[in-house]
Parts: structure tokens; sequence; C-alpha cells
């Protein structure tokens, strides 16, 4: 791969190394430049589990991509650096208090002298790496974080809310996967009805002071804790938000932004 043009992508102009200031820098470069996005879904673009297709569409198409596409390519990148880095099946808490299934999320551990999680492909979660130490609360700009381990030996992330509540995020194994592991669930969101990814448009990105997010035909803006939102009346205006916020240009128009 070429890494040169992959650091170009996210503006990523600091010395690389191996190491944890290296990792804290490429992952917030990453977070700040390259959107969670699920359009070619609706474009009918199929999304395999290839590396090389991912960094294409991240590196070369300028686009983003969801879980299996971030993660996947920022895992090359750090390889090609000179990272050890691990993927992880990563699932997520449903509404009656158990976890989904296996292969639902993919993120990363980097090991260094001691490990870290790092995860590029949630949309709105951390934007460093965490410290996989469980209990230990990680303040960053965006809030507080901390891996918790479960009963069964499992861990899980978990946000901290504005009341001080904690909330999960997602649970995993540091068991070692293969990307093709991740294959049928990476179908599966992108072809099911009962994919929350197949029901509308989604494209968000991280913000130094907050976030921006178009969902559908809404433009949902936060920063220093201040919420907009703003509907477009077109789907020239969505194309043109796409492009000034996110700098994503398409390669096709979609039908509809719905």
């Amino acid at each position: 791969m070429d890494v040169s043009a992959y650091l170009a992508r996210i503006g990523y102009s600091q010395p690389i190394r191996a190491d944890l200031d290296t990792l804290k820098g490429l992952h917030r470069a990453h977070m700040l430049r390259v959107p969670f996005e699920n359009l070619d879904i609706a474009l009918g673009r199929k999304i395999t589990c290839d590396q090389s297709r991912f960094l294409y569409k991240i590196v070369e198409e300028k686009r983003g991509g969801f879980c299996y596409e971030m993660n996947g390519a920022f895992a090359a990148l750090l390889r090609s650096i000179g990272f050890s880095v691990e993927l992880l099946s990563a699932k997520f808490l449903g509404a009656d208090g158990s976890f989904g299934p296996e292969f639902d999320h993919l993120t990363l551990q980097v090991n260094l002298e001691e490990p870290w999680l790092a995860d590029v492909g949630f949309g709105d979660g951390f934007v460093e790496p965490l410290h996989l130490r469980a209990g230990e609360v990680q303040p960053q700009d965006v809030g507080s974080f901390r891996v918790m381990e479960l009963p069964d030996g499992a861990l899980t992330v978990e946000r901290q809310q504005d009341g001080g509540a904690w909330n999960h995020g997602y649970g995993f194994t540091l068991t070692a996967r293969n990307l093709e592991d991740f294959a049928e669930r990476c179908r599966y969101h992108q072809t099911s009805p009962n994919s929350h990814f197949t029901e509308k448009n989604l494209c968000t990105l991280a913000l130094p002071d907050g976030r921006v997010t178009l969902s559908g035909m809404t433009l949902i803006t936060t920063q220093r804790g201040l919420r907009k939102e703003r509907e477009l009346g077109s789907q020239e205006e969505w194309q043109r938000t796409l492009r000034e916020e996110f700098g994503v240009v398409l390669p096709l128009e979609l039908d509809s932004a719905e």
C-alpha cells in the first residue's frame, strides 16, 4: 500500500513511528478526515471484505465507509508502519439487555508495551484509542470512556453520559480474527431490511469541537454542546452538503437521499 498517500488522505504530516504518540495522532486524524458512511449501500455498490478495495475507496476515491472498511483499512496502514494489530469481533447490546451476534462490528487491538483499543469505524465514538485496562476512566474531548470486564470474561466499552451514568457501547473479546470472518455480517448489513444501515443514508464526521452528521435529508451539527438541525430541500443541496461538509463526491447519483 502507499503509506504516503494514506497519510495525505488523513492530513497527517508528523513523523511516523510504531509508538503510542503516532497511534494517537493517526487515530485522531482519521476520525477528523474520513467520514463514517453507508452511501454505497443505496448506490448498490457491493462492499466485500477485501483490504485492497477498502484502501482504494478511502484513499483514492476519498470516501469513508462503515466499520469493516474503515478499521480494515486503518489496520493495513498501521501494519505498514510497523504496528502489531489484531482484528477483534464486537457485538452490540440489544433492547432486551443481551448482546447480538458476533462480527457485527470490527474493532482493533494494537499491541505496544500494553494493548490499546483502536476504532475509527464506530461513528460517534472515541477520537483517540483507549487503553485496554479494565476500569480505567479515560477522559477525551468528546467525553469519558472506560473498558470494563463482564462476568463471562468479555470486555465492553462504556461511555459516560452527562448525568454521570455509564452506557454500554459494544462488547468484545481479545480473540484475534481474520478479515474474512466478518464477510457474512458485512453482507447482512448491506442487504437485510432489519439492518439499520439499509434504513437511510448516513454520513458523519468528528469535528475538533463536536460532530457533523447528514442523516437522510437532515444535517445535524453539534459544536461545544450546541446542537443545530437543518432540513435540506433538494437532491442537489444534499449532494453539495456531502461535498462541502464531508469531502464526499459520489461516483453515481442516488435516486433519492431518503
